[in-house]
């Protein structure tokens, strides 16, 4: 069951990694690219951490870390 939700995590966090990639493509200016690239990927790149948690269960501790991470600095790398 456990691999079935990670898997699922992994393919709902590439979905929203492509669409923050087709979202900076089709923004009319850089403020809407900025704004549209970074939550999608913040939150795709955490999706995808959290599958690889569930299909990793030894890794748990680190991935929380790099989710940790990845929260605080995306944000303020972007508005940077």
């Amino acid at each position: 069951m456990s691999e079935i939700l990670g898997n699922m995590m992994l393919i709902t966090g590439a979905l929203f990694l492509f669409s923050a990639g087709l979202g900076v493509l089709r923004m009319p200016d850089t403020y809407n690219r900025i704004q549209t690239g970074t939550k999608a990927t913040t939150l795709g790149t955490i999706m995808i951490l959290i599958g690889l948690a569930f299909l990793h269960p030894g890794w748990t501790f680190k991935l929380i870390i790099l989710i940790f991470f990845v929260m605080l600095t995306n944000p303020v790398s972007s508005h940077a």
